[in-house]
């Protein structure tokens, strides 16, 4: 199967009909075989009936239904775990992402690359979701060094073992060039895509959405970057912090001893004190980290091979 499109749903019921025969256009244009999954993430109206009508019309329309709104990550992984084509795509349920945009990202894939992120460069939306969003943007290209300028698109398109190597929860969706360039898949890029303005019902995102989304972003760098070593983390700071209280409380002696200054009213000492047992815990808290590390990585494996060249071996003559 050349692609597999995935496209979470929250009560979009007036959308998904125009959406699939979108979909079923374009992909006959190109001559693609392919599948959609539409992931029903909880919704309250006739969503999962029209996903239901839709796949009795066309099986190529598939559906999953999730028990409650578990939010887009989870949606999207449910979807990644069932596609079968070569190529992955995602796009959003309510009509702002183009399907005939499809072709230039899949064409980019095809030059190489491992994830096309789609760029939008003119939103159809209110200055309450643009200037927040390019702020998120600059802050989390700036901070995970991956160049792109519109990291929560969801119009992308993938290789299929990039999704196949992603784990999604909570609010991650927002940063899959992250973690899939932490995964091994850095070959990114991202290509200029139209946005269209919504047509049927309202956003379901709020400003709240940017508060969880930075708070993510602190997870995710937790993730990539000290997840498989935390003593580095945790033990730094806490090495810091000990060394930093020990120094107050070494002055602070040698203080009373050689001046025989009072001790007991000196707020440093204080800070002295709680820099060492903060230091102390930190340094722990690596400790355990690394222990449990270490029992995941005997149980899992610490790395994944992508490819071998088996050695030829050839009798002496």
């Amino acid at each position: 199967m050349d692609l597999s499109i995935i496209i979470p749903a929250f009560e979009e019921e007036e959308s998904l009909p125009e959406l699939a025969e979108e979909i079923r256009s374009v992909c006959r244009s190109e001559g693609w075989s392919f599948e959609v999954w539409f992931v029903d993430d909880g919704s309250r109206d006739g969503t999962w009936e029209t996903i239901e009508r839709l796949h009795n019309e066309d099986p190529r329309m598939a559906g999953i239904r999730l028990r409650r709104n578990y939010g887009k990550s989870a949606a999207l992984a449910a979807g990644f775990e069932r596609a079968k084509g070569r190529y992955v795509a995602t796009l959003d349920a309510d009509l702002q992402d183009d399907p005939r945009e499809l072709p230039g990202l899949v064409a980019k894939l095809e030059e190489g690359y491992d994830l096309v992120s789609g760029w939008k460069r003119e939103r159809q939306d209110p200055l309450s979701k643009t200037i927040p969003s390019k702020f998120f943007n600059t802050v989390t290209r700036v901070v995970t060094g991956v160049r792109l300028h519109d990291f929560n698109c969801g119009l992308k398109v993938y290789r299929r073992e990039v999704v196949k190597n992603l784990t999604l929860y909570g609010e991650l969706h927002r940063y899959i060039p992250v973690l899939a360039n932490w995964e091994g898949f850095d070959r990114i890029t991202e290509k200029e895509v139209s946005h269209r303005p919504r047509r049927h019902g309202t956003t379901k995102f709020g400003l709240e959405r940017f508060i969880r989304g930075f708070l993510d972003l602190i997870s995710v760098l937790f993730l990539t970057r000290w997840a498989a070593r935390p003593m580095h983390f945790f033990g730094g700071f806490g090495t810091l912090s000990f060394v930093t209280g020990f120094l107050i409380s070494l002055y602070l002696t040698l203080d009373k001893i050689i001046y025989g200054n009072y001790l007991g009213d000196r707020p440093l000492l204080l800070l002295g004190l709680l820099l060492m047992l903060l230091g102390a815990q930190l340094f722990s808290t690596g400790l355990l980290g690394e222990m449990i590390i270490s029992r995941r990585m005997e149980d899992d494996g610490a790395f994944e091979v992508q490819e071998t060249r088996e050695p030829i071996v050839r009798e002496a003559a």
